[in-house]
């Protein structure tokens, strides 16, 4: 079972509020606030799609460029020893950096999701 659902390519994660006794999402990975609820899942999905659409619509009407989840680049802090480690063994094996880090973090994922 997920905990996400998925729309044009935006995720929000869904969690049930059992105080109010409704469905609550959020989109998840864009600097924007995106928020919606529902009672029943039917009606948690349609709100999700619309809180896209609506989205989408006032960035075209407001001339910003919509968020994207995922840019394909992130930042990490690692230590002085570890960077030094994976630069040098990325070198030995013919890679870049990224090139290495990228087959490490490919490999520690089910090959469904990548």
């Amino acid at each position: 079972m997920s905990k996400m659902m998925d729309y044009k390519g935006y995720h929000a994660q869904i969690e049930y509020d059992s105080d109010d006794e409704i469905f609550v999402g959020k989109v998840y990975g864009i600097v924007d606030s995106l928020n919606f609820h529902g009672t029943s899942v039917a009606e948690l999905e349609e709100m999700f799609h619309q809180s896209i659409e609506n989205y989408l619509q006032m960035c075209a009407e407001t001339g910003k460029t919509p968020d994207k989840e995922f840019k394909g680049s992130f930042n990490i802090r690692i230590s002085p020893e570890l960077h030094r480690g994976i630069s040098l063994q990325a070198a030995l094996e013919g890679m870049t950096l990224n090139q290495y880090v990228s087959k490490a973090l490919e490999r520690s994922l089910p090959s469904a999701r990548v």
